[in-house]
């Protein structure tokens, strides 16, 4: 649990698309303090999209509400088990420049566009479609365009698993100026299998990585409300 709740928001439409990888493909990448953390052997890529809703300090009533989309993989850090972020692309100019400006984080502007659609699964959810086409100056272009839905019953991850490995994690880590963490709190995780037609995602080439040709794990999250601390010195 958190010792100070900074912010508060709601994470909907989220979309988890994990790739296993030799971990020697991640460890190469990773920046001092932080090594490859592994399941069965695997380590992991993941693409997660999903939109941030209702961000505000705590007490506050209304917020701001944008859409993200990342690259991560999974690493043991000097304050624990978390996620590393290559990336961090966002559709909202005054946060990418305040998390640049002040740790040199790997946020990126991108103009995105989340919409629902109807869905072709039997169980009748809307399908999202989330576009995202990085606009930031001098760095790497990326685009990702996929339409995803839910299509198996709710379910929380059992201890252990590899669902839980990949999305259970409280902690992150990206590298700025130096290496920051931070500490998010959360129920677990509602999810639920999912499809997913990816038609664009260069996020791998834009970071160095190749191109994955094979298909993912598909993960549908339902909305969850995210409580969040400041980012600090790991």
């Amino acid at each position: 649990m958190l010792g100070h709740r900074w912010l508060e928001m709601t994470w909907r439409d989220a979309l988890f698309l994990h790739w296993p990888v030799a971990p020697a493909v991640v460890a190469e990448t990773l920046p001092d303090g932080v090594s490859v953390a592994t399941h069965d052997g695997d380590a992991y890529l993941s693409v997660v999209a999903f939109v941030m809703a209702d961000i505000r300090p705590r007490g506050v009533p209304l917020g701001l509400s944008f859409p993200e989309l990342n690259l991560r993989t999974y690493v043991e850090g000097p304050d624990g088990p978390g996620v590393y972020f290559y990336n961090l692309d966002a559709d909202d100019r005054v946060g990418v420049a305040v998390a640049r400006r002040l740790f040199a984080l790997p946020y990126y502007r991108a103009t995105m566009e989340v919409t629902h659609e109807r869905g072709e699964a039997p169980a009748g959810d809307d399908a999202v479609r989330f576009v995202s086409r990085r606009t930031h100056p001098g760095v790497s272009s990326a685009r990702f365009d996929a339409t995803y839905e839910p299509t198996g019953p709710p379910f929380t991850a059992d201890s252990g698993s590899l669902d839980s490995f990949l999305v259970e994690n409280y902690r992150f880590y990206a590298d700025g100026t130096r290496l920051y963490r931070g500490e998010i709190d959360h129920d677990p995780w509602r999810l639920r299998e999912g499809a997913a037609d990816v038609r664009v995602n260069t996020l791998f080439e834009a970071n160095g990585f190749e191109s994955r040709t094979e298909a993912p794990i598909v993960r549908y999250a339902e909305p969850i409300a995210v409580s969040a601390d400041r980012i600090r010195r790991a």
